[in-house]
């Protein structure tokens, strides 16, 4: 993949934590049940997913195995939102680790800047379903999305093939670059 050497994985993780962590932690449990732009998860199940995604990508920064057999249900504990927050910033930290870009990671042994860019598309894209299925506003930053983009147009016929991301949608008329990126994993920005 080409990516741009003058921003790092890490800056990008923080900025993206930046924005993602107040959509996530203002849900309120009234809204759990709503349905979310991902077919296969109500709010809770995504918010669950997504804590899960932040936890077992800390590991995957350190060259340790990361275990996404189970899905514990995290937003059941009453400090879920503290512990969000405290996660994701240890998620941020970790990628800042001397090498945790070096090498490869994971059980499909990939380059670990490249899973590292699965955890950032996660924490903006599915912060983005968040707030879409909860009335939220969210914008992440043009750095984010633009990294995002290379990113996408790279891994999307791999996420086809693997169930991640849906076909891509057109994406309306005007559309920002973060809507061509929604479009790019399948999701239609304006809905």
């Amino acid at each position: 993949m080409t990516y741009d050497e003058s921003i790092r994985l890490d800056v990008l993780l923080d900025s993206a934590a930046t924005h993602a962590v107040p959509v996530v932690c203002g849900v309120d449990e009234e809204l759990f049940s709503a349905a979310t732009p991902c077919d296969e998860y109500d709010v809770r199940a995504l918010l669950n997913h997504l804590f899960h995604v932040v936890v077992n990508f800390q590991a995957l920064a350190a060259k340790q195995p990361a275990d996404f057999s189970t899905a514990p249900d995290h937003v059941a504990e009453a400090d879920w939102r503290a512990r969000f927050e405290a996660e994701t910033r240890k998620l941020v930290t970790a990628w800042s680790a001397p090498g945790a870009e070096d090498g490869t990671t994971g059980l499909m042994d990939m380059p670990a800047h490249t899973v590292g860019s699965m955890v950032l598309l996660d924490l903006t894209v599915h912060a983005w379903d968040v707030a879409r299925a909860t009335g939220a506003p969210f914008e992440p930053a043009p750095a984010v999305v633009a990294e995002l983009a290379k990113v996408c147009a790279e891994m999307a016929p791999m996420g086809r093939r693997m169930n991640v991301f849906a076909e891509a949608v057109v994406p309306p008329k005007g559309a920002s670059a973060f809507e061509h990126l929604l479009a790019a994993t399948g999701r239609d920005p304006r809905t």
